[in-house]
């Protein structure tokens, strides 16, 4: 009896140690899968981080800064042809849809056009043909490079890192716009300066809509009243008053982008030649 009063309080706490023993390499266990997906999400977010980091100066680099690695003969600099022009000429080498250059003070918007035979191809690709998710500027599809067309329309996406088109929102101040009034648009023709004529919110309209000023249509006017109707409609649609306007024959420049306000929102900036 005595035997087995000392020897069940032995078994007791035996079996209470074992229980004790597994709890504690199951604890282990699940301490070390935390642990374990813990490092993998830290890795996967160090590897995502430099990924993103690489993209952007990639973009930066290749949409932005491409003219400076370009070198030119100082002597074939004339008033008819640029610096600008004959590296435009070379980038071209490189992508004969390369069609002209653009910048505009103040702004990260400093980079080639593109003309595709779509308007899909440059929303993913850059100038290299590469696939970019910033893609390029890009001139539409329908302007006449040859015999010249009424509106360069030139649309772009916006990018959070302030590429492409994300600075053409600076122009929703009126302010800003009053430091920073043209544009400068390059081409293997001219370098010519656009004179700001509107700024305006807008967005892709369904084709049920009526009575609504789709500017993403006009490229070129067939007479004097369509030219003068975009003209009115654009100023009509502008948030403030430049108090520019233009005359039929005057060569335009639209620049387009999204507009996050309101479902397919698009914010464009119109501009007339003035040299």
């Amino acid at each position: 009896y005595m035997g087995s009063i000392i020897y069940y309080p032995i078994f007791k706490v035996r079996d209470t140690m074992k229980k004790k023993s597994r709890h504690s390499r199951q604890a282990n266990k699940l301490k070390n899968l935390i642990l374990v997906v813990l490092v993998f999400i830290f890795v996967i977010g160090i590897v995502y981080i430099s990924y993103y980091l690489y993209n952007r100066n990639k973009d930066k680099k290749v949409n932005t800064d491409i003219l400076n690695d370009i070198e030119v003969d100082i002597t074939e600099i004339t008033p008819q042809k640029t610096e600008v022009m004959i590296k435009l000429e070379e980038l071209q080498k490189e992508n004969n849809e390369i069609i002209g250059w653009i910048e505009i003070n103040g702004t990260n918007i400093n980079s080639p056009v593109l003309q595709a035979t779509d308007n899909d191809f440059y929303l993913t690709h850059n100038y290299k043909k590469e696939k970019a998710s910033s893609g390029s500027l890009f001139l539409d599809k329908d302007f006449d490079l040859e015999n010249g067309s009424s509106n360069y329309l030139i649309y772009g996406h916006r990018n959070k890192q302030g590429l492409m088109f994300e600075d053409l929102l600076k122009y929703a101040k009126e302010d800003f716009y009053k430091e920073h009034k043209t544009i400068k648009f390059t081409t293997n023709k001219e370098e010519a300066i656009y004179e700001i004529l509107a700024v305006f919110y807008s967005r892709v309209y369904y084709k049920s809509e009526k009575d609504v000023f789709r500017y993403y249509y006009f490229v070129n006017a067939n007479n004097e009243n369509e030219y003068s109707e975009f003209i009115n409609e654009a100023k009509k649609a502008s948030i403030y008053d430049t108090g520019i306007t233009a005359e039929y024959g005057e060569q335009l420049l639209t620049l387009s982008t999204c507009e996050y306000r309101e479902e397919d929102g698009r914010f464009a900036i119109v501009a007339k030649k003035i040299k």
